[in-house]
């Protein structure tokens, strides 16, 4: 009975440990931490879209990879196969049911969406105005609000735990909310380089700037 209760209080006091770890930082200092240190990141995501009523419109999951600056891969596997492929300098969209590709300058495509957030090509601060989210939930979460007034989401909010971004919730212009929650996270991995290669499948349609499809099949 007594080793029991001795292992029940080391228990405890190390779950307490960790908590008090966690709980020193703020949501602004794990972001800032994750733009600072994170170069690579691999994550499955379950995405969930809802409505300005909070139902629940449409539902997918898949997995994501990170390669900061300015590269990232999307591989959508449910409830349609999807890929989006940003290589630094172009962002692919490949549809694989309607055997569609789109494609289009990065720059261009990624001005005022998150996804430069995560991408690392901007400090949050610059574009954002930062505040933390009191939260009863065991992770620190901040609040995202764009400085810019005509851009096309409200605000993002991102939430970590003690293993990194867990959570991404994006409100845009319309009320609708679209939530990304990551698993089995791994920060920093080894990444292959022609994971952020994209080549459109023989036989799909390509769609964008002739002169970007031209480069992207001649590299």
């Amino acid at each position: 009975m007594i080793k029991l209760m001795t292992r029940s209080l080391f228990a405890g006091l190390a779950l307490t440990w960790s908590f008090s770890v966690i709980a020193t930082e703020s949501g602004i200092e794990k972001l800032n931490h994750f733009v600072q240190t994170v170069a690579t990141f691999q994550a499955d995501f379950n995405q969930t879209v809802f409505d300005p009523n909070g139902q629940v419109m449409e539902e997918a999951n898949g997995t994501f990879a990170l390669d900061r600056p300015g590269r990232f891969r999307w591989d959508y596997q449910d409830p349609y196969p999807q890929q989006i492929v940003a290589d630094g300098q172009r962002i692919w969209f490949y549809d694989v049911d309607l055997e569609q590709v789109t494609v289009n300058s990065q720059l261009e495509a990624l001005a005022d969406t998150p996804a430069t957030l995560l991408s690392g090509e901007t400090k949050p601060e610059d574009k954002y105005l930062l505040t933390d989210i009191p939260s009863d939930d065991g992770m620190l979460w901040v609040d995202l609000v764009p400085k810019e007034l005509e851009s096309s989401f409200q605000k993002i909010m991102l939430a970590f735990d003690e293993k990194g971004l867990r959570q991404m919730i994006m409100k845009d212009s319309f009320d609708q909310q679209t939530r990304l929650v990551f698993n089995n996270v791994v920060e920093n991995p080894k990444l292959a380089d022609d994971l952020f290669v994209f080549t459109p499948p023989e036989g799909v349609d390509v769609v964008g700037e002739t002169e970007l499809n031209l480069n992207a099949v001649e590299q």
